[in-house]
């Protein structure tokens, strides 16, 4: 059986990571048919070979953005973790980096959507909900067993820190947010996983 993918599947994919990079960048609201489908190098006339809706192709493309950004970090944090960081100084170096601050369209989908969610409905409420709820549980996964319950706080704070990062700009002001949010993530964290194994 081949498992090379057909014109339609390579088209396909072409036109979700066009609307995802399209999300990422400008919103729910920016992800037009027509310029997706230009930016894909396709005919606007061929998207309903491939989705519904432009609500379905949105729910698509959040999905894909989710596992995109879970790879990129889920690799960055292997590179920290084979040099000694643990588990948690590992996900926060990589999440709250530089590189993330200026990859706006190819960054983590909550950071970019969050403020929207709430104004969502049906797809992609629950397209965006999943993603809410994948990070939460990569962030339980990375902390210390005596913290796992504040893993929503946590990954409040790494959203929370990217957004206004990158509201500040892609310069020494935003950065140094970054900087100081990192530092202060894994001192708090680590430091109440060492007094827990103290006792």
């Amino acid at each position: 059986m081949s498992t090379t993918p057909s014109r339609k599947e390579l088209s396909h994919q072409r036109i979700v990571e066009a609307a995802a990079r399209a999300l990422r960048r400008a919103g729910h609201d920016g992800v037009g048919v027509a310029e997706v489908m230009k930016e894909a190098g396709l005919t606007h006339g061929g998207f309903y070979a491939h989705f519904a809706s432009r609500e379905a192709l949105i729910a698509e493309a959040i999905a894909h953005a989710g596992r995109a950004s879970s790879e990129s970090i889920g690799a960055r944090m292997a590179a920290k973790a084979a040099k000694g960081a643990s588990p948690l100084r590992a996900l926060v170096e990589s999440y709250l980096s530089d590189s993330h601050l200026s990859a706006l369209e190819q960054g983590c989908p909550v950071a970019a959507l969050a403020s929207e969610l709430p104004r969502q409905e049906g797809l992609l409420r629950e397209a965006g909900v999943a993603r809410v709820q994948g990070l939460i549980e990569r962030v339980r996964e990375a902390l210390p067993a005596a913290a796992k319950a504040d893993a929503g706080v946590v990954a409040a704070s790494l959203v929370g820190s990217l957004q206004l990062a990158r509201a500040l700009g892609d310069n020494a002001e935003g950065r140094a947010l970054l900087t100081r949010s990192r530092r202060q993530l894994v001192e708090r964290y680590e430091r109440d996983s060492e007094e827990q194994k103290a006792r």
